[in-house]
Protein backbone atom coordinates (compact mmCIF):
# COMPACT_ATOMS: atom_id res chain seq x y z
CA UNK A 1 0.00 0.00 0.00
CA UNK A 2 2.61 2.70 -1.34
CA UNK A 3 1.62 6.01 -0.46
CA UNK A 4 2.54 9.07 -2.56
CA UNK A 5 4.75 11.53 -1.06
CA UNK A 6 4.48 15.22 -2.10
CA UNK A 7 7.85 16.62 -1.11
CA UNK A 8 10.93 15.15 0.44
CA UNK A 9 10.86 16.21 3.80
CA UNK A 10 14.33 17.33 4.96
CA UNK A 11 14.84 19.07 8.21
CA UNK A 12 18.04 21.02 9.60
CA UNK A 13 18.40 20.83 13.22
CA UNK A 14 19.98 23.61 15.46
CA UNK A 15 23.05 22.62 15.10
CA UNK A 16 22.90 22.64 11.14
CA UNK A 17 22.76 18.81 10.24
CA UNK A 18 20.23 17.97 7.92
CA UNK A 19 18.29 15.05 8.84
CA UNK A 20 16.05 13.22 5.53
CA UNK A 21 12.78 11.76 7.24
CA UNK A 22 11.70 10.26 4.11
CA UNK A 23 15.30 8.25 4.35
CA UNK A 24 14.68 7.51 8.09
CA UNK A 25 11.68 6.15 7.61
CA UNK A 26 13.02 3.68 4.81
CA UNK A 27 15.80 2.52 6.72
CA UNK A 28 13.90 1.79 9.70
CA UNK A 29 10.82 0.17 8.41
CA UNK A 30 12.06 -3.29 9.67
CA UNK A 31 13.19 -2.41 13.04
CA UNK A 32 11.10 -3.65 15.94
CA UNK A 33 8.58 -1.12 17.67
CA UNK A 34 9.62 -0.05 21.07
CA UNK A 35 6.87 -1.73 23.48
CA UNK A 36 4.85 -4.55 23.69
CA UNK A 37 2.90 -4.14 20.60
CA UNK A 38 4.45 -6.84 18.81
CA UNK A 39 4.95 -5.34 15.43
CA UNK A 40 7.37 -3.66 13.29
CA UNK A 41 7.76 0.25 12.67
CA UNK A 42 6.01 -0.61 9.34
CA UNK A 43 3.14 -2.15 11.10
CA UNK A 44 3.69 -6.11 10.09
CA UNK A 45 2.83 -8.57 13.43
CA UNK A 46 6.28 -9.88 14.17
CA UNK A 47 6.43 -13.56 16.13
CA UNK A 48 9.73 -14.67 18.14
CA UNK A 49 12.85 -13.62 17.17
CA UNK A 50 11.62 -10.34 15.37
CA UNK A 51 10.26 -12.79 12.46
CA UNK A 52 7.67 -11.52 10.52
CA UNK A 53 4.44 -13.71 11.30
CA UNK A 54 1.67 -11.64 9.37
CA UNK A 55 2.31 -8.84 6.82
CA UNK A 56 0.88 -5.23 7.43
CA UNK A 57 -1.51 -5.94 3.86
CA UNK A 58 -3.00 -9.04 5.36
CA UNK A 59 -3.55 -7.12 9.02
CA UNK A 60 -5.65 -4.47 7.23
CA UNK A 61 -7.33 -6.64 5.24
CA UNK A 62 -8.52 -9.06 8.37
CA UNK A 63 -9.33 -6.04 9.94
CA UNK A 64 -11.61 -4.70 7.18
CA UNK A 65 -13.29 -8.02 6.78
CA UNK A 66 -14.33 -8.19 10.41
CA UNK A 67 -15.06 -5.19 11.44
CA UNK A 68 -18.98 -4.56 9.60
CA UNK A 69 -19.18 -1.19 10.62
CA UNK A 70 -16.12 0.12 8.34
CA UNK A 71 -16.76 1.28 5.11
CA UNK A 72 -16.81 -1.43 2.26
CA UNK A 73 -14.42 -1.13 -0.55
CA UNK A 74 -16.37 -1.07 -3.75
CA UNK A 75 -14.57 -1.22 -7.44
CA UNK A 76 -14.96 1.42 -9.65
CA UNK A 77 -17.59 0.48 -12.65
CA UNK A 78 -17.59 3.21 -15.47
CA UNK A 79 -20.96 4.55 -15.22
CA UNK A 80 -22.36 7.91 -16.76
CA UNK A 81 -22.33 10.81 -14.22
CA UNK A 82 -25.33 12.37 -14.19
CA UNK A 83 -24.83 16.42 -14.93
CA UNK A 84 -26.92 18.29 -12.39
CA UNK A 85 -29.47 20.27 -14.02
CA UNK A 86 -28.76 24.25 -13.37
CA UNK A 87 -32.20 26.12 -13.23
CA UNK A 88 -31.87 29.27 -15.26
CA UNK A 89 -32.85 32.55 -13.76
CA UNK A 90 -36.97 33.87 -14.57
CA UNK A 91 -35.36 36.97 -15.31
CA UNK A 92 -31.88 38.40 -15.71
CA UNK A 93 -30.91 41.21 -14.09
CA UNK A 94 -27.71 43.34 -15.28
CA UNK A 95 -25.83 46.22 -13.56
CA UNK A 96 -28.21 49.09 -14.63
CA UNK A 97 -31.42 47.57 -12.71
CA UNK A 98 -29.62 48.12 -9.38
CA UNK A 99 -29.29 51.46 -7.82
CA UNK A 100 -27.99 52.39 -4.45
CA UNK A 101 -30.30 54.08 -2.18
CA UNK A 102 -29.25 56.89 0.82
CA UNK A 103 -28.11 54.56 3.26
CA UNK A 104 -25.42 52.65 0.57
CA UNK A 105 -27.59 49.35 -0.40
CA UNK A 106 -28.00 48.45 -3.37
CA UNK A 107 -31.63 47.84 -4.45
CA UNK A 108 -33.74 47.38 -7.58
CA UNK A 109 -34.49 50.28 -9.46
CA UNK A 110 -38.29 49.07 -8.98
CA UNK A 111 -38.49 49.83 -5.68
Amino acid sequence: MAVKQTGKKVYKTMQGKTVDMDLLRKRNELTPAVGNAKVNARGDELGPGGKIVKKREDVLADYYRDHPGTVAHKEKTEQPVEQPVVEEPAEKTSKEDWVEDADGNFVKKDQ
